[in-house]
């Protein structure tokens, strides 16, 4: 019999733009600092009793790969007998360890893991990796020929056939910046975020090197100086009568996050409180050509499990990769847009790839916390043409 799956507590560092606060910092540092503080948490969890570490990471090469989830379990001082794997679903990855942690909790295999996810994109040259070699092949069918297209073309595909325009793009990307402003100087994050302290040593006087130290305690993102006026001078980036521009997109980004997931076994065990529980999740399948729909498809298959109706929702988290597709996604479904995204998205907020979908996790359960949501939906588009989406309650 499947058992029921229970958040007990998540955390996640400040998201800090490419090449910004963190461009010194190894990504694999930013996982181990998300794993000690969640941890610290629960602190009567036995760590040895975690059945395994799973995080997500997008383009898992160089400071991020060689399994970057067990290299960072073991920088974060967890019991070398406690499993690590890095799992790949490209923008869905922390969502996705998420899911695939549950199922070992559900099929009764663990009482305790880990989910989580980890991007640096400041430490990664390019989008497709260090040395992407796709099957030539794929270039020569006609219906897999858009695994090629950049993410950028999807989003102007998307934005041609739903009829978005430039306009409602860029005002949709005006409103992430106030929301994400205002849940700042409320603090509505702060007790998501785990503060983080950057260390960069540099050439002193004398032959001495100087450290540099800084305490990063918000996401670097939202801009206190973006205007519709601004945001309407970007020239559009990925065609040249397009509508898709900087300013409208994800920003490129550096972050970590940790969840801890029990079993009502495992709550009994450590006297633990839950947060949430895990209703459902689903992955779906669309065009590779119009990636940014797959919300349409997998957010029904999703609600259709858990047995809910879409106005049985009270808070969206929509991943904001582009704004064309958000909007496209929203006039779709008929999402109420006062209940989506409700403290900002990735176009202010970043987007750290394979860790966000476990940051809005994060973001979720702190709101539960605030009593601020109740049934909650966490759904993300991804590359190649699928679209995941995954249901919480709150307890």
């Amino acid at each position: 019999m499947s058992r029921e799956v229970y958040f007990v507590a998540a955390t996640r560092t400040p998201v800090g733009k490419k090449n910004g606060v963190f461009r010194y910092t190894r990504p694999d540092d930013l996982l181990a600092h998300a794993l000690r503080s969640l941890m610290a948490q629960v602190p009567q969890c036995d760590p040895a009793a975690i059945g395994d570490v799973i995080v997500g990471c997008a383009i898992p090469e160089a400071e991020q790969g060689l399994n970057v989830a067990r290299k960072a379990s073991l920088l974060a001082g967890l019991p070398v007998s406690v499993p690590a794997y890095t799992v790949n679903r490209f923008c869905a990855s922390g969502v996705q360890s998420i899911a695939d942690a549950a199922m070992r909790i559900r099929l009764g295999e663990a009482d305790v893991m880990i989910a989580g996810g980890v991007e640096s994109m400041s430490v990664m040259a390019h989008m497709t990796g260090n040395s992407p070699r796709p099957n030539p092949r794929l270039f020569e069918a006609s219906e897999h020929q858009a695994i090629a297209y950049g993410m950028g073309l999807t989003a102007e595909k998307v934005a041609q056939l739903h009829h978005i325009s430039r306009e409602d793009q860029d005002a949709f990307a005006q409103s992430s910046h106030e929301k994400a402003l205002a849940a700042q100087r409320n603090e509505k994050f702060k007790a998501e975020i785990s503060v983080f302290q950057t260390q960069h040593r540099s050439p002193g006087e004398n032959g001495q090197t100087q450290l540099a130290q800084q305490q990063i305690t918000q996401d670097e993102g939202p801009r206190e100086d973006s205007q519709l006026e601004k945001l309407a001078k970007l020239n559009p980036i990925f065609a040249t009568q397009g509508s898709v521009t900087a300013g409208n997109s994800a920003q490129m980004s550096d972050g970590a996050a940790a969840v801890l997931l029990m079993s009502e076994e495992g709550l009994k065990r450590f006297q633990a409180q839950p947060i949430a529980k895990l209703v459902s999740y689903r992955v779906a399948g669309v065009p590779p050509e119009l990636m940014g729909i797959g919300p349409i498809e997998a957010v029904p298959f999703a609600l259709k499990a858990a047995g809910w109706n879409q106005q049985d929702l009270d808070w969206i988290e929509l991943n904001e990769a582009f704004a064309a597709q958000v909007l496209a996604v929203m006039q779709h479904l008929d999402f109420n847009p006062e209940r989506v995204n409700p403290l900002g998205g990735a176009i202010a907020l970043g987007h750290p790839l394979g860790a966000t979908g476990a940051i809005r996790c994060a973001t979720v359960l702190s709101a539960m916390r605030r009593n601020e949501a109740q049934r909650a939906l966490i759904t993300m588009c991804i590359g190649t043409g699928m679209g995941a989406a995954c249901l919480l309650e709150k307890m």
